[in-house]
């Protein structure tokens, strides 16, 4: 547990905003080569690991890009104006510390607006939009923000690291989805020395977040018999959402997704949900089913690929999710590795 508690955290607390993926593509490189034959990374920067043998090709996918944004303006005074890469919740933004990548190294920002104390009583009501706020670095002035390297282009991550909660709990950014790039890895831990009756291709997807970009273009390039797309969805078991809502909770067991987005995204086939529960029975982990209406995965663009590649979604149910504070279960993850793994081993079942 605790190996991949530390992987969870390098790979959290690494950068990584959509279409700018490459240091946690290093990251999972250098933990993808003692587990696989080959490593490459493509030209959509997806990191692609294939540990060669008998029988159908499987796709594991994981995206390693993190929602983020990006600086779009600096004003005369220093501050810097920005937009989202990915889906943000305004409010969450509002106050947090952050990090401007720029051509001269990072720079520590926070993320302002206009104080309420000065707000007329209407606008103290509203929310305030990201239109509204703005990073603050400390510059004095344009020029300022200039010379300190900042320029129109920079990527800009929050300012967070992964920490410990009581129980088996933590809380971190982008666990959304670097939580399915280490339940990737510690499934391929999991089958070192194993004889697998197909081929794995393990693929670290980029620009999930805006589109599921990496994903469509490295599933038509590899052409997949099968995927099991790694990933996060969202639990039920906090103030504010209802059973009915979200069914699934943490600690109870990853999930096996039916359908999302009201079944526009994937509609996981019958018998890659048999295979899946089974393989979780098989490995002894308990499991939950899901059917979504929110979001959707890289499974979306895997399953339409060419003639079709049926594909099923394994998650870790992780609490606010798109936000710099995400909770998960360590046990969850780890159990999660441990049905992903069995689902290879027993690819053979799957007709």
């Amino acid at each position: 547990m605790e190996d991949l508690r530390q992987l969870l955290a390098e790979l959290a607390d690494a950068p990584g905003i959509s279409g700018y993926e490459s240091t946690v593509a290093n990251l999972l490189a250098r933990e993808l080569k003692p587990l696989v034959d080959e490593v490459s990374v493509d030209t959509m920067g997806n990191v692609v690991g294939i540990r060669r043998g008998d029988g159908p090709r499987i796709m594991l996918a994981a995206h390693m890009d993190e929602i983020g944004l990006m600086v779009k303006h600096i004003d005369d005074n220093g501050f810097l104006r920005f937009v989202p890469i990915g889906g943000w919740f305004d409010q969450v933004l509002l106050g947090q510390r952050v990090w401007v990548r720029t051509p001269k190294g990072r720079l520590q920002g926070v993320i302002g607006s206009k104080p309420p104390h000065i707000m007329d009583e209407e606008d103290r009501k509203k929310p305030v939009k990201i239109k509204d706020m703005f990073i603050d670095i400390g510059a004095k002035s344009q020029q300022d923000a200039a010379a300190l390297g900042c320029e129109i282009g920079c990527q800009v991550i929050m300012d967070r690291e992964m920490a410990s909660l009581a129980n088996d709990l933590v809380t971190g950014k982008a666990f959304d989805d670097r939580a399915g790039v280490a339940l990737m890895v510690a499934a391929l831990r999991i089958l070192k020395g194993r004889e697998t009756p197909a081929t794995i291709i393990a693929v670290g997807t980029t620009q999930e977040e805006v589109g599921l970009k990496g994903a469509r273009t490295c599933a038509y390039h590899q052409d997949p018999d099968y995927a099991i797309v790694c990933e996060t969805n969202i639990p039920g078991d906090h103030p504010g959402v209802t059973k009915e809502q979200r069914g699934v909770c943490l600690g109870k067991g990853p999930t096996i997704t039916v359908a999302d987005a009201d079944g526009r995204g994937v509609l996981v086939p019958e018998r890659v949900l048999r295979w899946l529960r089974a393989a979780a029975d098989t490995a002894g982990v308990p499991y939950q089913l899901d059917v979504g209406s929110g979001g959707t995965t890289d499974a979306t663009a895997i399953h339409l690929t060419k003639a079709g590649v049926p594909s099923g979604v394994v998650s870790v149910s992780t609490r606010y999710i798109h936000s710099p504070i995400e909770v998960l279960s360590l046990t969850d993850l780890e159990q999660a590795a441990q049905l992903v793994a069995q689902a290879v081993l027993s690819v053979h079942t799957l007709r």
